[in-house]
């Protein structure tokens, strides 16, 4: 090659490079006398929609992005100058185009905002959102996807769609606050992340991080068409909420209209529905000792309205199925369904609408009703197996309703004990404080192992019978209302035994005199023919109308009160022929009855003996 030729590339080589250089050095001369504050200012206003004001001199870098660097940066209304900003940041840098400055043009492609805060109001629906802009090219952009959705909301013709540019917005280190009696409330803090949005007509995606009421949380969206999602038409959306105390997605189309419609799959989990009612600030039985609860459903919502279908639930850990109705329209929300269980905790299920455990403070059992009155509820349950407590119950068959301050759970059909069981629980708030029932009817079950639920071991009749139980009262703890409780308790038995009774050894106690410990005679049990237990219930005191039991030789009789408060007895009783009357009135024997008073405490109850006129032998 010529020398000459090899001589002029270099020179063009490094004329090149001169050229370079002096358009890299040129660069922060150019933007700082043409692409001024003012500019860019006008600039974030054309396509945010604010007034845009730049407090500080933008500072212009070159290396490795060319991009200006803003300080004290506010976007506020355009019709209200007196309001608080909308947006503040402590610095925005924004990336240019290298290009469009040289030509004196300002074209962004990522905005970070660093530091900012995010003034949003409360809407009537309970949300927390920014002003709405009242122009700008993204506002613009919406209204014409807005148009296109209404000539053909079905179908709208998404080649006419505004194609702008848009770009990366990122955020770190920012809140969001609310105005509450005229001071500024943190909704949100530690607000980080980012929206990616190349084009209006493109797909969009949002990814952010924050702590919401001591807790992180993440929240990640995207949709393959926002501008028609944004402009009240149907389009594909997914999202997802991820804190410690629960997880949210939904993965299906929506419309943000002003009649919104969802449709697609939603699931929602949490370790502890007690710890989300909690942070969530609902207000609804916060002392309830709620488990897990899993939540997976074909959902469709609209008009107030929303459908869950093949709803696959799981209240700590027990699966179950079934469709539920949720209406918005009313004052209240109303719940509506049916689901069913093959194994169901009940204690856990009520604990979701009324306290059946102790409180936090360590009261006892103390009742909490508040659900009633934030939701209506009319729930169908069935499972083939549930445990209410210590109790098994098998193919169940209940319903739960919530409506006006009124709960009542029943279970209308189930089996336990060897037989049927139904009950019914209902708490009446009423302004004078909450009133409870309770029904029980316990037919052909087993005495013993019904007695052994409730916790009566002494005297209870082993064999086939049938128990009901009314009760009645006011209370806002479990206590209160059985020491103040109306109502009645019955029960029949057949033949059987009675259990924990040497009847022998009781007789040879009572001809010996002194008083004794029941204690001291249940190392036995008596072959009974059967026995019935009648018992009015007055301000939570039992009077015993009757008490028998009979056997081949003897029967045993019983009368007085039984108190709830101090567990204490006061009961006089006998042990006769069976071919003889039982005389119960204070002061009158019978010539061949054993007579006793019954003393003490449920748990330790003393006979002192009155008459010998019977003998065990």
């Amino acid at each position: 090659m010529p020398s000459s030729l090899i001589r002029r590339g270099v020179w063009a080589i490094g004329a090149a490079a001169i050229v370079i250089a002096l358009v890299v050095a040129a660069l922060p001369l150019i933007a700082s006398t043409r692409i001024v504050r003012d500019r860019i200012a006008w600039e974030l206003s054309a396509w945010s929609g604010f007034r845009v004001a730049i407090e500080g001199s933008p500072r212009i870098e070159v290396w490795p992005n060319f991009r200006a660097i803003l300080t004290d940066v506010t976007l506020s209304k355009w019709t209200d100058g007196d309001a608080p900003p909308v947006v503040e940041a402590e610095r925005v840098e924004v990336d240019l185009s290298a290009m469009a400055a040289l030509q004196g043009d300002v074209v962004f492609s990522t905005a970070r905002l660093v530091r900012p805060t995010i003034r949003v109001q409360r809407r009537a629906d309970g949300l927390f959102l920014p002003t709405a802009p009242t122009g700008g090219r993204i506002a613009r952009s919406i209204d014409a996807a807005r148009g296109l959705v209404n000539a053909d909301p079905a179908k709208p013709d998404l080649d006419k769609l505004p194609a702008d540019t848009f770009g990366t917005v990122e955020f770190r280190d920012g809140r969001m606050v609310a105005s509450v009696n005229g001071k500024d409330e943190e909704i949100l803090s530690s607000l980080s992340g980012q929206a990616n949005w190349a084009a209006m007509n493109s797909n969009a995606t949002l990814s952010a991080t924050g702590i919401w009421r001591g807790e992180s949380v993440t929240v990640d969206a995207a949709s393959p068409r926002p501008l028609v999602l944004f402009a009240g038409g149907m389009a594909p959306l997914t999202l997802s909420f991820k804190a410690a105390p629960a997880t949210f997605s939904f993965d299906g189309t929506a419309s943000m209209s002003e009649n919104a419609y969802f449709d697609g799959q939603v699931k929602f989990a949490a370790p502890s529905l007690r710890r989300v009612l909690e942070w969530s600030q609902a207000g609804i039985a916060p002392s309830a000792a709620i488990g897990s609860i899993s939540i997976s459903s074909k959902v469709t919502a609209s008009a107030g309205r929303v459908k869950f279908e093949n709803t696959a639930l799981a209240l700590d850990n027990n699966p179950g199925m079934g469709a539920l109705d949720v209406s918005l329209g009313e004052a209240q929300p109303v719940i509506s369904g049916t689901l069913a269980f093959d194994t169901l905790d009940l204690r856990s299920f009520l604990s979701a609408f009324t306290s059946l455990g102790p409180a936090s403070s360590g009261e006892p059992g103390q009742i909490d009703t508040s659900f009633a009155d934030r939701v209506n509820l009319d729930l169908r349950l069935s499972a083939a197996h549930a445990t209410a407590g210590s109790i098994q119950l098998a193919d169940v068959a209940a319903t739960a309703q919530v409506k006006d301050g009124l709960s009542v759970f029943d279970i209308s059909d189930a089996s336990a004990f060897g037989g049927n069981i139904q009950t019914s629980l209902r708490f009446d708030r009423k302004p004078e404080g909450t009133q409870v029932e309770i029904r029980l009817l316990a037919s052909d079950v087993d005495g013993g192992a019904f007695g052994t639920a409730a916790g009566m071991t002494r005297l209870v009749p082993v064999g086939t019978g049938t128990v009901s139980v009314i009760l009645k009262g006011p209370g806002r703890t479990w206590d209160s209302v059985f020491e103040n409780a109306d109502g009645s308790v019955s029960a029949t038995f057949g033949p059987g035994a009675l259990s924990k009774f040497n009847l022998p050894a009781f007789l040879k106690h009572t001809e010996q005199g002194g008083f004794f410990a029941l204690d001291d005679v249940s190392d036995g049990t008596l072959p009974i023919d059967g026995a019935e237990v009648k018992a009015t219930i007055s301000r939570g005191v039992a009077r015993l109308d009757k008490a028998e039991a009979n056997s081949a030789k003897y029967k045993i009789w019983l009368s007085g009160i039984a108190s709830y408060a101090g567990r204490g007895l006061a009961l006089s009783g006998g042990v006769i022929q069976p071919d003889q009357p039982a005389t119960q009135k204070s002061g009158q024997q019978g010539p061949n009855q054993s007579s006793f008073f019954v003393g003490g405490t449920w748990s330790t109850p003393f006979i002192s003996p009155i008459s010998r006129g019977v003998s065990g032998e």
